[in-house]
């Protein structure tokens, strides 16, 4: 299971575990609880501080197993195997049950610690899912620092029965003391936010005693990044606001188009930007979203849905984009109940059911594609009278013996039985009939729309909602600028959002120049 490279490199990260770690496994008879055997039994033969225990049909769900240390009260578990995305969970889980400090603020860890109250969290993830590890590895350490959290990590794979029977068809989907708490990507600040009534408050008041920045960059993905790295190298006071550090990125299966990086994934790319804007004196503030720009004389202020203002010299607006949805009757009823937009990651939750893709472009080629390897059946419906995506990906998909087309093809509803998808309606746009595909799920891939709506009224915006900028990067205001997915600039691809990034960052600088009297003046009244 584990070849002789990888296991090298896991015996290294557990030379950093610095007291005992005891695993007991729940097995029965079956291949996956061998398999799981034989990963823990190759643990223990990499670091002399794990044992090992195993136990035959002692808990409801095998196979799985337990973590914990002597000594230290900590209930935390993996119902599964956790390999693919969820190895990196299992590997932070062993070290940090081992000892090793996690890498969290210690204002957080300390929020952690001081939750008065049980909570038995249960998540469940698929292997293929890349938005999962993150809720995985919060609740984890979690379970870590606080003895009253506990927390079971469930691959809904190897467990159907408790899929079906809880109806889930989204992963991550979270359940706190047997109820739904929450459903996709999740950090662990934000967890935390929700569990800590008070927190939002507290975290509103140390925001709105921030001095004014220079430059403050609302939006976290490539673009921000860059013109959070480019500013900060100026020696001027930089700051962050990010709903999500990543942003978009998060959601990408695979990047193979970032010249000189043959291949990585969102996730890792996101945590490397997020990792290079720490190298510098940065302010960064995750899990904050803009609600309103103020601009006019003085200082650029950005008010936030948590009630706090951040004020500065020059904005940089990247706040990105986000999927399309279909808008028909019945979308927003069953999403994450059979209507899904990332089909790596809930993909496997349909294996062997019907599903349609909608959109004919290369994201839903691809996703057409990916799901008739795991789906019984996948209708792919477009709007146009042809597809759009590059031939190549065409030529694969009329390959597939369970992939049908629907050309011409509108979406008019999502049909469900008040629990779960069961189908959609659909008009023949040639014809003018109206027709009904019974199916478990819908995966939606139509595009993207820019994260712009809290700026209408305040900035010129294109017909599309995109800002509009010049070859500077400069909107209609003085003072704010904006890069990336959100904007006119054409073409949204992480490598453009790096480089627009950088210029507004460098427009932003310039404009700092040219006006420091005024600007010195503004912060002098503020």
């Amino acid at each position: 299971m584990l070849d002789e490279s990888l296991k090298s490199q896991l015996k290294s990260y557990l030379e950093r575990v610095v007291r005992p770690i005891e695993i007991v496994a729940s097995l029965d008879d079956s291949a996956k609880s061998r398999e799981l055997s034989e990963l823990l039994n190759a643990l223990v033969s990499l670091c002399d501080k794990i044992s090992l225990t195993e136990l035959q049909g002692q808990e409801e769900r095998a196979p799985s197993f337990a973590l914990t240390s002597p000594g230290h009260d900590i209930n935390l578990r993996f119902a599964g195997i956790p390999m693919g995305h969820e190895f990196t969970s299992l590997v932070l889980a062993l070290l940090q049950v081992g000892g090793h400090p996690p890498r969290i603020e210690q204002a957080i860890a300390n929020q952690i610690k001081d939750l008065d109250a049980d909570l038995t969290f249960e998540t469940y993830f698929s292997l293929s899912c890349q938005n999962c590890p993150d809720v995985v590895q919060a609740l984890n350490l979690m379970a870590v620092l606080n003895p009253r959290i506990k927390h079971v990590a469930i691959d809904g794979a190897l467990f159907p029965k408790e899929v079906e029977s809880r109806q889930i068809m989204s992963v991550p989907t979270v359940y706190l003391n047997g109820q739904v708490f929450g459903q996709g990507r999740m950090e662990i600040e934000e967890i935390v936010s929700k569990l800590d009534t008070n927190a939002a408050a507290r975290a509103a008041e140390r925001l709105n005693d921030r001095a004014p920045y220079d430059v403050l960059v609302v939006g976290g993905g490539p673009a921000g990044a860059a013109a959070a790295i480019y500013a900060a190298r100026k020696g001027i006071r930089t700051g962050v606001a990010a709903e999500r550090f990543g942003g978009q990125v998060l959601d990408t299966m695979s990047i193979e188009n970032f010249i000189s990086v043959r291949h990585t994934e969102g996730p890792h790319f996101a945590a490397a930007l997020e990792e290079h804007v720490r190298d510098y004196d940065v302010d960064i503030m995750n899990l904050q979203r803009a609600r309103k720009l103020v601009t006019g004389k003085g200082l650029v202020s950005v008010e936030l849905e948590n009630g706090a203002a951040l004020r500065s010299k020059t904005v940089i607006i990247a706040t990105g984009a986000r999927w399309r949805q279909m808008g028909v009757p019945g979308e927003d009823n069953y999403r994450n109940k059979g209507v899904a937009y990332c089909p790596h990651c809930d993909g496997p939750l349909f294996k062997g059911k019907r599903v349609a893709v909608i959109g004919g472009g290369n994201s839903g080629v691809e996703a057409a594609i990916d799901l008739a390897n795991i789906v019984q059946h996948v209708t792919l419906i477009e709007f146009d009278s042809k597809l759009r995506a590059d031939e190549v990906l065409q030529r694969k998909l009329e390959s597939l013996p369970n992939v049908d087309v629907l050309l011409s093809a509108k979406t008019t509803e999502v049909l469900g039985d008040g629990q779960k998808v069961t189908g959609l309606a659909y008009d023949n746009r040639i014809a003018g009939q109206r027709h009904t595909l019974a199916l478990e799920g819908i995966f939606v891939q139509i595009g993207l729309l820019p994260n712009t709506e809290w700026l209408k009224g305040t900035i010129d915006l294109s017909p599309r909602g995109e800002i509009v900028v010049d070859h500077h990067g400069q909107t209609s205001a003085p003072g704010v600028f904006a890069a990336g997915d959100c904007t006119t600039v054409p073409y949204k691809q992480i490598v453009i959002a790096l480089g627009e990034g950088a210029k507004a960052s460098l427009g932003a600088f310039d404009y700092l120049i040219r006006h420091a009297d005024t600007a010195a003046d503004a912060v002098k009244a503020a």
